[in-house]
């Protein structure tokens, strides 16, 4: 469990900096955050002045607001129901049954922050499914305010001919299918302040190769935001990307190969980043700081300069 106070001296990604050394760990797919050794991924704590790290400081931003995250149980979406709920917004959390574990620690953890986290173990690669969450919000929440599209997955494989076509469909089945259902189920319930913000990826941008359905995937995620936003904008519908680098969640150990963990802190930065660090951006997006912004995607990805 990750601490929760201010370390002046050393924090989570000091393990990940130049020189020292990436720990191997491998898990199976989905991954599990309370299963991943040292050092654990952080959802409330972000870098400080003197380069060891601090609790972050919440300001009221999204004071009774009603979220969906699915992808809550771990790593970026637990941090982004911590962050939301330490903001003032409570939320439901859709997740996987085999992340129940992970799912009932952020519920606790948002509860420390004195919000309320609603749980739905639910498989999103069906519209039924993506129904039900929307559906359960509206039951539990009374109402919607943002939606969170987290959840994705990814398979490394070095060549198209290795990668199946079933495997291909699974993945847009996962990544890009459920911001669809869930975004046109969700839409009827927002209003003008609300937002949309979808969990995109670096890799569009730089068109990593081993993460070819991966890649695409999240390539029509930004296309999505953006056509979407142009469709919402008039209502005061808010709809943006973030596109994270390297961040040290449980999809690292239970999808990357031995030698692309070890090679992982490789971003201008000299390290990968935390979930925290991502969340501080979906808070950023989901409040009236970002009252301007919509249709753009952020890029949290340690320094890598692109033309997105």
């Amino acid at each position: 469990m990750e601490p929760e106070t201010h370390q002046p001296s050393r924090g989570p990604q000091s393990q990940f900096q130049s020189g020292h050394e990436v720990p191997v760990q491998q898990q199976k797919k989905p991954g599990l955050q309370s299963q991943m050794d040292k050092p654990q991924p952080t959802s409330t704590q972000i870098p400080s002045e003197d380069q060891g790290y601090q609790t972050y400081k919440a300001a009221g931003k999204l004071q009774g607001k009603k979220a969906i995250i699915t992808g809550g149980d771990s790593g970026i979406g637990r941090a982004i129901a911590i962050l939301y709920a330490m903001e003032g917004a409570s939320s439901l959390i859709a997740y996987l049954p085999e992340e129940e574990d992970d799912a009932q620690e952020t519920k606790r953890r948002v509860a420390k922050a004195g919000q309320t986290c609603h749980l739905l173990a639910a498989d999103l690669r069906t519209k039924e499914n993506c129904k039900k969450v929307v559906d359960t919000a509206l039951e539990k929440l009374g109402g919607i305010d943002i939606l969170v599209n987290n959840a994705g997955t990814q398979t490394m494989l070095p060549d198209i001919q290795d990668l199946s076509e079933d495997q291909w469909e699974s993945t847009f089945d996962t990544n890009i299918h459920p911001a669809f259902y869930l975004s046109k189920y969700t839409l009827p319930h927002l209003k003008s302040g609300s937002s949309i913000i979808n969990c995109a990826s670096v890799n569009p941008y730089i068109g990593r190769p081993d993460l070819l359905d991966y890649t695409a995937s999240k390539g029509a995620l930004v296309a999505f935001t953006r056509g979407l936003s142009n469709q919402q904008c008039s209502k005061g519908i808010r709809v943006n990307a973030v596109c994270p680098g390297p961040v040290w969640t449980p999809l690292i150990p239970a999808t990357m190969t031995t030698e692309a963990i070890e090679q992982f802190s490789g971003t201008p930065m000299g390290r990968p980043g935390q979930p925290s660090e991502i969340a501080t951006c979906f808070v950023f997006l989901a409040s009236q700081d970002s009252s301007f912004i919509s249709g753009q995607s952020l890029h949290a990805n340690g320094g890598v300069v692109l033309n997105g």
